[in-house]
């Protein structure tokens, strides 16, 4: 389970590198394009719909390495039961708040399925906006896992308490 949890993170890295490099050529592109004075708006709709994709995964990609931001100030002087039980909180309140934007990000795909993404009609803004629940999803899985470790007393993040 967990190589395959391993295979998917490195896919993770791989499309969000990827997406941000086409993002920003399109961009470039687009720039180049109004600057010949054939403007291709339609290469900042697809460069926002490859950054919100980007986002998502690349904030999974931070949680899996423990790089998110972290405040430890106060909870580094408090004894390590205390941290665990503030950890175990903090995961508590990440995954309820994950849950709901799983939950909400898949209706808002849902009814948004038929909405054409910029005026663009082959393009359904349901490609966007299902990077939201996507993204929640592979950011509850990184939360379950990190949480499951904690338990087993694996934690390593600095002994700080997490903020998302």
């Amino acid at each position: 389970m967990m190589r395959f949890y391993d295979f998917i993170g490195k896919i993770e890295a791989v499309v969000a590198g990827t997406f941000l490099i086409l993002m920003t050529l399109l961009i470039f592109a687009g720039g180049l394009a109004r600057f010949f004075g054939h403007p291709q708006n339609w290469t900042i709709d697809v460069a926002t719909c490859l950054f919100a994709w980007s986002c998502f995964l690349a904030a999974d990609i931070a949680w899996r390495k423990n790089s998110m931001m972290a405040l430890d100030v106060f909870t580094l002087r408090m004894p390590e039961r205390l941290q665990k039980g503030l950890r175990m909180v903090n995961y508590a309140l990440i995954t309820a708040f994950l849950l709901f934007i799983m939950y909400y990000g898949f209706y808002l795909t849902w009814i948004s399925r038929i909405r054409s993404f910029q005026g663009i009609p082959w393009i359904s803004y349901s490609l966007v906006t299902v990077s939201l629940p996507v993204g929640a999803t592979l950011l509850l899985t990184t939360t379950i896992l990190h949480m499951r470790a904690d338990l087993r007393g694996e934690h390593v993040a600095n002994n700080a308490v997490d903020v998302v």
